[in-house]
């Protein structure tokens, strides 16, 4: 009788041990709340509670979060869905305007056409950035320029919030004269023998500009060193170092004592940016799981934690973008020669390498590091927004049921990537950006969000507001101004650590 009842509570019981329960956030949308919402169903409309009516308050307010398609599109193809509706004359002017417009979509400039196998038969492909790497700008005048890869030509729809793009959504021009000018100063720099790496990051704080983003990434992350004759013989040392060590370790990947260490890291990879086609490619994901194993057979202090295949993808998307003009979600990773993959590869494994060393405390045993920095950013907010921190308290939200994320994934779960890089940008030129700074984008990202937390009346709908936050719009702009008010909040508290204590 008993067994029976365990039977059939299992049959019931939707969350078994060790069922994988969905993750949410700016990467990982709900597609349909009623679908994954829990909880038990009463048909008595008198019980509706204040808890439920603030969840679908929510979920409807923030239900264009979540269209894929383009709302110009759905009017013309909604014109063409009707046509008895429509005078002959109408129809014929609709099925032009529409193919007009997708004409338009589908032009590229004559830089955009693919380039011939030829051109890369028998030889590396330097991107404009790895040409700086090792030679003086003096001849860059001489230089043809780089004929980058072209995206596949049979493109889906992806959705706003996997876009790659670093421009704004809100349709900014893709190059101002102000932005013409910070490029060429970096581009001076870049070129120097030497490059001052401070004036780099003083440069770098307010965003990068994408066209130098790889070698500026690299050079602040201290991967290269800022000598300019140094960094090609640098760069073959650290890849054949790399490659040296997938000879050596790689194949350990099926022996006992590593063999849970791989499965964790087989099953992860899939979940890594679920929604962009370019990291659900079979060769990509290869890559990401040579890159995740070494890094945690050489560092078995920490090992493999779940979030660390996370902080690959920027790394892996901005090295990419060397070869890629746009529509980097969609590029087939296989048409790059192998030796530039191979140093793509290399690259995001060392660049992750450095950033883990500064917050390698975050996966060590029972993640010290975060539980210290969630401390932190509770007391942080008490003292900067008294009245949201009380709130918490009211519903008995604790910092750590939603903080917890911020600081193992950097925010990366609750931004789009395009928006992770441009934060990391900042990240790379601050001084202990990722160890120290991000407690202060963390405070600054959550007090942005004060009248939707105040509005919300109960435990529920306050999870569900700070797991899914409305970001998907984001752009330049708005990560601009979390940076400014994210340095305010340093100015002010990190040097007074007593100040406005309570």
């Amino acid at each position: 009788m008993a067994t029976d009842g365990r039977t059939h509570f299992w049959k019931r019981s939707a969350k078994t041990p060790g069922s994988i329960q969905p993750v949410y956030g700016a990467q990982h949308p709900p597609l349909n709340y009623r679908i994954h919402k829990t909880g038990p169903k009463t048909n008595a409309s008198s019980a509706r509670s204040k808890k439920a009516s603030s969840f679908h308050e929510f979920a409807r307010s923030t239900s264009d979060a979540w269209d894929i398609g383009d709302d110009e599109d759905e009017d013309l193809v909604g014109i063409l869905a009707a046509p008895s509706s429509l005078k002959p004359g109408t129809l014929m002017v609709a099925s032009s305007q529409y193919a007009q417009h997708r004409n338009k979509l589908n032009d590229k400039p004559e830089h955009m056409q693919p380039v011939e196998e030829s051109q890369f038969n028998g030889r590396v492909v330097k991107s404009s950035s790895e040409v700086q790497i090792c030679r003086p700008s003096e001849d860059s005048s001489m230089r043809h320029p780089l004929h980058k890869q072209q995206s596949l030509p049979l493109r889906p729809i992806i959705p706003l919030v996997a876009r790659i793009s670093d421009q704004n959504a809100s349709g900014v021009p893709p190059m101002t004269v102000r932005e013409k000018m910070r490029l060429e100063k970096f581009r001076q720099l870049l070129a120097s023998p030497n490059t001052e790496l401070e004036e780099l990051r003083k440069h770098s704080w307010s965003g990068i500009p994408k066209e130098v983003r790889p070698i500026t990434w690299r050079l602040l992350s201290g991967y290269l060193p800022a000598n300019m004759e140094r960094r090609e013989i640098v760069l073959k040392r650290k890849r054949d170092e790399y490659f040296g060590f997938i000879e050596q370790y790689y194949k350990s990947r099926s022996e006992e004592q590593h063999q849970d260490t791989y499965r964790q890291i087989h099953i992860d990879i899939p979940r890594t940016n679920p929604l962009i086609p370019l990291f659900q490619q079979p060769l990509v994901q290869e890559i990401f799981e040579r890159i995740l194993f070494i890094w945690a057979i050489r560092h078995p202090a920490s090992g493999y934690v779940q979030g660390i295949n996370d902080l690959v993808t920027p790394f892996f998307v901005v090295f990419l973008s060397e070869f890629v003009d746009e529509d980097v979600e969609n590029f087939d990773f296989t048409q790059l020669p192998e030796i530039v993959q191979r140093n793509i590869e290399a690259d995001s494994f060392w660049c992750m390498s450095k950033l883990l060393d500064g917050i390698q405390d975050n996966y060590t045993f029972a993640q010290p590091g975060i539980q210290t920095k969630v401390k932190a950013l509770e007391e942080l907010v008490s003292r900067i927004d008294e009245q949201v921190h009380n709130h918490f308290l009211k519903y008995e939200v604790e910092y750590l049921q939603f903080a917890f994320r911020w600081m193992n994934n950097l925010l990366m779960r609750e931004l789009p990537l395009r928006c992770t890089i441009r934060l990391w940008d900042t990240y790379q030129a601050e001084a202990e950006g990722f160890s120290h700074f991000h407690l202060y984008v963390c405070a600054a990202f959550l007090v942005k969000w004060r009248k939707e937390i105040l509005e919300a009346e109960d435990f529920q709908a306050l999870l569900m507001l700070l797991q899914n936050l409305p970001t998907i719009h984001w752009g330049n702009e708005e990560v601009g101004l979390l940076l400014a008010e994210a340095y305010r909040l340093k100015y002010v508290f990190a040097d007074a650590p007593n100040h406005y204590r309570r």
